[in-house]
């Protein structure tokens, strides 16, 4: 009996220090939105999109190009927050769609542009067509809207200083999250 105790009690030591090893080197962020600081539950980013028909400009985008005819100037605002550098915005590039139970994917190019004379960066997509699909027998006919999107993903630091801005081709959408760091920095030895 002595001897299953003391096994047992070696086991349970042996598992405890293998999961405390295992927090201390694992990554540990959230893919939820921060709380925000009115302490309100509700989404930090405002965005806003202008047509080149209702293209209004502000202080804070002035600078950057009208959108073309058939394009979107898709606008990101960030609130100031302390210790930036503990965020990072993730941002998806797609499109609405009915598809069938095949996996469906869309085409386009992201590209990063500078505003000239002020340095400031903007992203665009000049076009975006059906991309790759699997070719599965679908039996039920039934389509689902789900959002798809282009294979160029984006993460950018948080930067409340300036808006991100994307120009994009009418119908196509942006969806972003908000990632934060809450863990501190391990280092290697």
């Amino acid at each position: 009996m002595t001897t299953f105790t003391n096994t047992t009690k070696q086991l349970a030591r042996t598992l405890l220090t293998t999961s405390i090893m295992f927090a201390a080197f694992s990554f540990n962020a959230n893919a939820t939105s921060p709380v925000h600081p009115s302490g309100l539950n509700q989404n930090m980013l405002t965005s806003q999109s202008y047509t080149q028909e209702n293209y209004l400009t502000s202080d804070a985008t002035k600078m950057y190009p009208k959108p073309e005819d058939g394009q979107v100037q898709h606008i990101l605002t960030l609130p100031k927050l302390d210790n930036e550098d503990n965020y990072m915005v993730e941002i998806e590039i797609g499109q609405l769609r009915n598809v069938d139970c095949n996996k469906h994917g869309l085409m386009g190019k992201l590209t990063q542009k500078t505003v000239q004379g002020w340095g400031y960066n903007f992203y665009q997509v000049d076009e975006i067509k059906d991309g790759p699909s699997t070719m599965m027998a679908c039996f039920e006919k039934e389509k689902t809207e789900k959002f798809l999107t282009i294979s160029d993903k984006l993460t950018l630091k948080y930067d409340s200083r300036l808006p991100k801005v994307f120009y994009l081709p009418e119908g196509t959408q942006i969806r972003y999250r908000l990632w934060q760091a809450t863990s501190d920095f391990n280092y290697s030895k």
